[in-house]
């Protein structure tokens, strides 16, 4: 136990909900629910969703859907804690990297794919911060643990002479901010490079344009295979 005599943050479980323990011949309902539930949470919330939108939007009825689930609380969470366990599981620093320019670019680049291929999911988080956040309270302990291991991380390389000195926590919230910007804000995006509104948006510019910039930030060269 830390020495203010607080808990210490307890490791973030795997999913764990109707969505996550689908048996044979179940799958394709709940895929279809799971999809609807994703869509309609990043569109309106978890206080401006109803399970009547979700069944009709995954092409069931309301009796039918809450045979599969207890109610929409019960999903939302499931699906909220998929994104933090994404994020933690996916975006790891290599504690023995002894390469910080390669480490930030791929995570750079994780984030930004992240970001492109599951926009709905970033706006879940998104929008239940906006809304307070309440539903994330027991998340919290967690994050500032694994954000202070990469802060860690970083300091390391700092003290070693890797890159210059900095302030980690700004930079992992700089690169957060950069990359989520791509799912929470893909209208503003489209807009004002004149596209259309479902246009592809080619990411390896964005991917090169932001790695360079990190990177420069930080006093690196980008890696020739970065």
């Amino acid at each position: 136990m830390p020495a203010d005599g607080t808990p210490p943050p307890q490791e973030m479980p795997a999913p764990d909900g109707p969505l996550s323990r689908a048996r044979p011949g179940r799958e394709r309902i709940l895929a279809a629910i799971r999809a609807a539930a994703i869509t309609e949470f990043s569109l309106h919330g978890l206080k401006g969703t109803s399970t009547q939108a979700i069944a009709q939007r995954a092409g069931l009825t309301k009796p039918q859907l809450h045979y599969y689930i207890a109610g929409k609380e019960e999903l939302y969470s499931e699906l909220l804690m998929q994104v933090l366990h994404e994020w933690k599981v996916v975006f790891s620093f290599d504690e023995h990297a002894n390469d910080p320019a390669r480490v930030l670019a791929a995570y750079v680049r994780q984030k930004l794919d992240h970001a492109f291929d599951k926009p709905e999911m970033s706006r879940i988080f998104t929008r239940e911060v906006l809304d307070g956040g309440r539903n994330l309270e027991r998340f919290w302990p967690m994050s500032r643990q694994w954000t202070q291991k990469k802060i860690d991380i970083i300091d390391g390389w700092i003290a070693r002479g890797l890159m210059r000195p900095l302030d980690g926590r700004l930079l992992l919230q700089h690169i957060w901010a950069m990359t989520q910007y791509h799912a929470d804000y893909a209208l503003q995006v489209r807009s004002m490079g004149g596209l259309p509104e479902d246009a592809h948006i080619d990411r390896e510019p964005i991917a090169r344009e932001l790695i360079g910039f990190v990177l420069a930030g930080c006093g690196m060269a980008v890696p020739a295979d970065a």
